[in-house]
């Protein structure tokens, strides 16, 4: 079995309060849940409103496939004009780890 996190760093673009974030952030949440079938939530610097924490896990027992699904998300976050990706940190846990 494996297990895939990726953690992405963003800056929002045109935000000015929590609830504009909230407006950004569910969306982006939502969409990823949907279209990859991850788990997904907001994770960090909810306080600030510019900026955001989005972390998203994928468990499977075929280590390409938690490979590939990682790559399209982080892919598709690259894509969004809504934010700007500053990081993004992947992880692949194993039965050895």
């Amino acid at each position: 079995m494996y297990a895939g996190t990726l953690c992405f760093d963003l800056l929002l673009g045109d935000v000015r309060s929590l609830k504009e974030k909230r407006s950004v952030v569910r969306p982006i949440v939502a969409e990823l849940h949907r279209r990859f079938g991850v788990s997904v939530a907001e994770t960090g610097e909810q306080d600030l409103y510019r900026r955001a924490e989005i972390g998203l896990a994928v468990v499977s027992g075929d280590l390409g496939h938690v490979k590939d699904v990682l790559d399209r998300c982080e892919r598709w976050m690259l894509d969004r004009p809504e934010v700007e990706l500053l990081s993004a940190r992947q992880r692949i846990h194993g039965d050895e780890d």
